[in-house]
Parts: structure tokens; sequence; C-alpha cells
């Protein structure tokens, strides 16, 4: 049965996605580097865990019992950075350092850079793997943090990927949950032209994983599906969250070609309009 979601908490949340995104922009154009398309996809995601899901606390960042957060799709750290940074883990004037020589501010997520970020991610798969390490080391110390992993399309092309979920299935880790940030395109095309992954929910429950399929862009359906999730004790949740790459700025939504291209001044000057009133091509 779904919470009811308060009004004033989702407006919020809206609110802080669309800054998320503006950064994303600012952050990209400045260093003419990175991947917007698939930032600018997960940043309800990431807002909505980051604002309101987590049990986290900027003041202390080694807390044993936090929450822990992992983006495997390390290369949306554009979206990750400034998550954290609204929220207070990182100074917000930081993250116009985004990929410049010495920055703590790299293109894929790097714990040794920046102690907020709980796994060095990028490599395909690699970051699913670390997060069901640390819900299987929980339940092993009777810790009572959760785990959530933010994995992308391509991910599931990637063998280390099921290997990594079969594991969190065959162990019935309750203290995991996978949102898979589901906007249908890699850096070529289509995840279902190149390598189709498709039934994806059906291949999750085959895993053994509660699974729920969701509009990835609407904050009450992620309220909903995330205490769904803790409501879930008989094993890991899977969250199939449908978004579409590029969302919120019109000329990049649905387009392949800016999983990897900054915009140029124009179109950052357009695209920046647009999250400022809030336009876009609908979902």
């Amino acid at each position: 049965m779904a919470e009811e979601v308060p009004a004033e908490l989702v407006r919020s949340l809206e609110g802080t996605a669309r800054e998320v995104r503006k950064e994303v922009i600012r952050m990209t154009f400045a260093a003419q580097s990175g991947h917007p398309g698939g930032s600018l996809s997960v940043a309800d995601i990431l807002t909505t865990l980051v604002f309101h899901e987590l049990r986290i606390d900027p003041a202390r960042v080694d807390w044993p019992d936090r929450d822990r957060l992992v983006l495997s799709k390390g290369h949306a750290s554009p979206a990750m950075y400034a998550t954290l940074a609204l929220r207070g883990f990182l100074p917000r004037e930081e993250l116009s350092t985004f990929r410049q020589l010495g920055s703590r501010l790299q293109g894929h997520v790097d714990r040794t850079k920046l102690p907020c970020i709980e796994a060095s991610t990028g490599c395909l798969g690699q970051g699913i793997g670390m997060a069901v390490g640390m819900a299987l080391d929980a339940r092993l110390r009777k810790a009572s943090y959760r785990t959530y992993a933010v994995i992308g399309d391509g991910e599931c092309q990637a063998g280390p990927t099921w290997e990594a979920l079969m594991a969190g299935g065959h162990y019935r880790l309750s203290n995991l949950v996978v949102i898979l940030d589901r906007n249908g395109l890699e850096t070529d095309g289509s995840t279902e032209a190149i390598m189709g992954i498709e039934p994806i929910v059906e291949k999750f429950r085959a895993f053994r994983y509660h699974t729920i399929d969701i509009d990835g862009h609407s904050i009450p359906a992620l309220l909903d599906a995330f205490a769904e999730a803790r409501r879930t004790t008989d094993g890991p949740t899977a969250i199939v969250a449908r978004t579409v790459k590029g969302k919120g700025v019109s000329f990049m939504e649905g387009k392949h070609q800016y999983h990897g291209k900054a915009p140029n001044s124009a179109e950052a000057e357009q695209a920046l309009a647009e999250l400022s009133r809030g336009e876009g091509a609908p979902s």
C-alpha cells in the first residue's frame, strides 16, 4: 500500500532536481567534457535518495551506520557531485572545478578524492559488485545501514553485473536496493539495437529481486518505491526507473549523441533557460 506523499515534499524535491540539472549543464559546459545525458536522466533518482531516502549526515561523512549510495554508473558523476553539493557534502563553488587538473571532482566518481563517495566506479559492473558486498557486510556485522546502487543500461549488458545481482538474490539481501536508470540509450544508440536487455523486469525477478517498474521522473513514484523497498524483508529490491536521456533539456532528450558530449555556449544558454522555466520535451 502506497504511503501518502506530502505535496510540499514533492515540490521541494522537484525544485532541487532542477537545480541539480542546471549544475550538470554548467559543469559539463565549463569542462567541455563529461556525460550530460545520463546525468540529467538520473537527477530525480539521486535527488530523492540524497535529500529524503538515505540516512546520511554531511557533518559525519564516516558515520558507521550511514546508508551507502553506490553510483555504479560512475560516468554520471556531474549529477552525483551536484546533488551532494546541494546537500552540503562539498562546497557548491567546487563544482566549477569538475574535470580540471588536480580537482577532487573526477570524470568518474573517485572515493580516494572525495570521502563522501562510497565507491570508485566507472567500469561496467564494478559498482554493483561492491554494493552487494556492502550489503552482505552489514548483515554479517548486524549493522543497520542499507545499501542503494544506481546502475545504467549499458551495465546490464555486462556479465559482472549479473554475477553480482545473482549473489544479492542468493543471499536474500533485503538491505539492498538496486535502481536501474532505464533511459534506453548508450554511447552509440539504443540498448535494444546494440545488445537488448529486455525483458529486464522479468530478469530481475528471475534473480530473486522484488521488482518495481516506475516512471523514474515521478517523485511520488520514487518515494513510493523506496518505501516499498523498506517494507520488503525477504530479499533485495530492484527498481526499474524508466527515464529519458537528457531529461529537462529539449534538444538533448532522447538523443544518444549527448551521452558524452558537452554543450557548447549556445546550447548551455538554451538548456539553462529551459530548466529555469521547467521546460523540455514531455516524457
